[in-house]
């Protein structure tokens, strides 16, 4: 029997009928404990009739214990996936947000493609890298205070958050792994600050409450680094430079000359 959405031979119209209530109730993934409080299932019996559906293409896993509706268009059942932003956001929030070089991709902030998604969460996760519908999925756990500076944007029918231009460019200092290195990081300020999402004052104000003196040392190298004029910035990361040597790229082995204007560990080339 095809294995395809525009058979209804493969599925009973009873099981249609609770098919078309899954879509209704769940437009992100849902556990088996979610479906079967929709279906009003005993558990037992929600988790075997979501892999009868699942087998059949009417459903995707997501991964052990989650599901997803198969989109009515997909010419393809088998092969489709369920959107990484949406996966992102059932799996890690409600309190997190799609940030990093994810984010500087939706804000056009660089032209560079990257396989895999950031995602900043407050929730406790087991591994910071994990694997979804065969996509990477890359976490950085944080405080609830680093929980501001975001956007909505709806993917379908579920609303998900995004790092601002601002927030997202103050992260990728503060973690310049999660902006794919530190000559990425160069381009995307360079590239912020030569757009319509520069905003000097929001700028300060967001390092100020991420506080991370190796990320003021970051912002203030590169600053100089590009010839970017921005006077107030630059005199606040002259300001908030700590007293010890920090890396420019602490992904890079500990090398190169020291600027003891900014008490910098020069480890990377920006350009």
């Amino acid at each position: 029997m095809a294995n395809t959405l525009a058979s209804p031979a493969g599925i009973s119209g009873r099981n249609r009928r609770l098919l078309t209530r899954l879509h209704r109730e769940f437009p992100a993934p849902f556990t088996v404990w979610e479906a079967a409080g929709a279906l009003d299932f005993e558990i037992p019996r929600a988790r075997r009739f979501l892999a009868y559906l699942a087998e059949r293409g009417w459903l995707v896993r997501v991964r052990p214990g989650l599901y997803a509706t198969v989109s009515l268009e997909s010419e393809s059942p088998a092969a489709w996936r369920e959107d990484p932003w949406v996966v992102a956001t059932k799996l890690f929030g409600p309190d997190c947000y799609l940030g990093g070089w994810t984010a500087c991709e939706y804000w056009e902030l660089t032209d560079q493609l990257f396989h895999g998604i950031i995602i900043f969460t407050t929730r406790r996760v087991r591994r910071m890298e994990t694997e979804v519908q065969g996509l990477p999925f890359r976490v950085r756990r944080i405080a609830s205070a680093r929980l501001f500076g975001t956007r909505p944007v709806w993917r379908g029918r579920t609303r998900v958050q995004v790092s601002d231009p601002t927030h997202t460019v103050v992260d990728i200092l503060d973690k310049p792994s999660l902006g794919g290195g530190l000559r990425h990081v160069a381009e995307v300020v360079n590239e912020y600050f030569h757009s319509e999402h520069r905003d000097d004052e929001l700028m300060g104000s967001y390092m100020a409450k991420v506080g991370n003196g190796a990320a003021y040392k970051r912002l203030g190298y590169l600053l100089e680094e590009l010839d970017i004029a921005t006077a107030d910035l630059f005199r606040e990361c002259l300001k908030e430079t700590t007293t010890g040597i920090s890396m420019l790229d602490p992904d890079l082995p500990r090398r190169g000359a020291v600027t003891t204007r900014w008490n910098l560990q020069i480890n990377g080339n920006v350009s």
